[in-house]
């Protein structure tokens, strides 16, 4: 058993803090995009470029304006793409560019029915001409008939039939177009709920084909890792004053989020912790307060770093706040997201002494939302293994941007959990294959591993791009990163990394993009943002070959 050391008493606010469903196996397509001009061009510089391809903070109600505006215009945009009569469009997301380009993200209907792998992103010039289309789905969608042969029932017994969960049960049948692999076919979407042999929910997502009750595709809804209680030292936390005297954990600076203590309950929202004295938690794990410390402030970092990293407004972009539940079930390891209540969830570890409540558990969570409500990357294959490196990229982010000094800023992933035993983290960036499993470089074989481990190649991609190859020594921490061609590289600063993943992330990936498709979308990435040819973008390419991905 891990011995960890409790954290310091911790204080209220006073002051203001610093300012998933689809198959990886189609690639993303980018149609006829425009590279931009160098970022050595007259009258454009790398730092204006930088400023110029960069999303603007979009309020609430800009956001929710820009929506209403691109549902007006979604049957003018099918018309523009020569979708089908059949075909319509539902917008998710708008993102607008501080150089007036807008993406404009897409799920598609056919007849009416969800097009599972149908989404895109128009990419439109501040003129008004589109410059490109990013597709999950190639090809036109287009179905026989929308009259299945078997019943819903039917479908129920096969999703049944794939799930090992505990009292599983099936529901929230829904007719759809599956068009994430190969010619489109009708098909249904199960949802499946139980219990996970771990104790983590259930929430099984099961494509069967509607003529022949065949399986096309499963993924887990629940997406989760596993950890120990980092604690943070003295930290501020956001409260508010109680209408009844008192305090709440609500952080009224970043959207209200609340955290509640589940008090070993396994669903609904439990009570949300309360304070005389705005004094929380005593740093040890028999008072309920510390975890709630901890959860909150880690939900405030990731908030934060969204904001001052991209002006992201909320994990979802509509200033809204997540909400974090601590102390669920018994003697619980783990942590989990879920999209449906949009929410993080933490366990009390081992013997209920070792809250799973750390910094990098919270920002690597609380990133699968980032995703969710962005690409979309399905939880499976090549693409569950971008949307697992995603977590990883953006929680190592904020660890690094919280400036911790009980938890400095690495490339590490739970370094401090012990669960192996040994002291050695859960994964590494500069060598993934050190953990045991995970992947250094792509291979035809990379799809087949866990999510865990083919997220190997995205995460050396990212430590390479960030700090190139070698042997390094980084916050005391010594790092030796190979390269599949054995080429040598320079990195272009975390800083820089960042900003072409999420920019990839959010305006050119898609539910099906592989690591392919994500060597397409980061490029096109770092030339939105440093200029085509730049030395940004020549890094991004030398980097994906120096993990196989051509």
């Amino acid at each position: 058993m891990t011995h960890h050391s409790p954290a310091p008493r911790t204080t209220g606010r006073r002051t203001a803090a610093r300012a998933t469903a689809l198959a990886a196996s189609a690639a993303m397509v980018v149609l006829a995009l425009q590279s931009g001009t160098a970022a050595t061009a007259a009258g454009h510089t790398a730092s204006n470029r930088d400023a110029g391809a960069t999303a603007l903070p979009l309020s609430a109600p800009q956001r929710a304006t820009a929506l209403k505006d691109a549902q007006t215009d979604a049957p003018a945009a099918a018309r523009q793409l020569g979708l089908g009569s059949g075909e319509k469009l539902v917008v998710r997301d708008v993102v607008k560019d501080a150089d007036g380009t807008t993406h404009t993200r897409y799920e598609r209907t056919y007849d009416g029915l969800p097009v599972l792998g149908g989404d895109l992103v128009t990419h439109t010039a501040k003129n008004g001409d589109l410059k490109g289309v990013s597709k999950a789905h190639k090809g036109a969608i287009s179905v026989a008939s929308t009259d299945a042969s078997l019943a819903p029932a039917a479908a129920k017994k096969s999703a049944l039939a794939v799930s090992d969960a505990k009292s599983a049960t099936a529901k929230n049948v829904r007719k759809v177009v599956w068009a994430a692999s190969g010619k489109p076919v009708l098909a249904y979407e199960t949802v499946v709920t139980g219990t996970q042999a771990d104790g983590t929910p259930s929430e099984l997502h099961v494509v069967t084909d509607a003529a022949t009750g065949k399986k096309l595709y499963s993924y887990e809804g629940i997406e989760n890792g596993t950890g120990t209680s980092e604690y943070s030292g003295t930290v501020t936390v956001g409260s508010t004053a109680s209408a009844g005297g008192g305090f709440d954990l609500t952080d009224g600076g970043r959207g209200g989020h609340k955290t509640y203590d589940l008090n070993g309950g396994t669903s609904g929202t439990g009570t949300l912790f309360h304070d005389a004295d705005d004094q929380w938690g005593d740093g040890t794990v028999t008072n309920r307060q510390t975890a709630a410390v901890d959860a909150a402030y880690g939900a405030a970092e990731t908030w934060d770093y969204y904001k001052s990293a991209f002006n992201r407004n909320g994990i979802a972009g509509d200033g809204k706040a997540a909400y974090s539940r601590v102390h669920y079930g018994n003697a619980y390891v783990n942590a989990f997201w879920s999209d449906a209540c949009f929410c993080m969830t933490y366990g009390d570890g081992q013997s209920n002494q070792h809250p799973l409540t750390a910094l990098d558990v919270a920002g690597h969570e609380m990133s699968h939302g980032l995703t969710a409500s962005t690409a979309g990357l399905n939880y499976s294959r090549e693409s569950g293994g971008l949307n697992e490196a995603t977590s990883d990229i953006f929680g190592t982010s904020v660890e690094f941007f919280a400036n911790n000094s009980s938890d400095v800023g690495d490339y590490l992933i739970g370094e401090k959990i012990n669960i192996n035993g040994n002291g050695t983290p859960l994964r590494y960036m500069d060598k993934p294959s050190k953990d045991g499993g995970s992947a250094d470089y792509w291979s035809k074989t990379v799809g087949r591993l866990d999510v865990h481990y083919s997220s190997g190649v995205a995460n050396h991609f990212f430590y390479l791009l960030s700090e190139g190859s070698g042997a390094k020594t980084i916050n005391g921490v010594s790092y030796n990163s190979p390269t599949s061609n054995n080429s040598t590289l320079t990195g272009i600063g975390r800083a820089k990394a960042e900003q072409i993943w999420y920019k990839a992330l959010s305006t050119y990936m898609t539910s099906t993009t592989n690591y392919a498709a994500a060597r397409t979308a980061t490029l096109q990435a770092a030339s939105d943002l440093y200029g085509a040819n730049s030395a940004e973008q020549q890094a991004v390419a030398a980097t994906w070959t120096a993990v196989n991905v051509k």
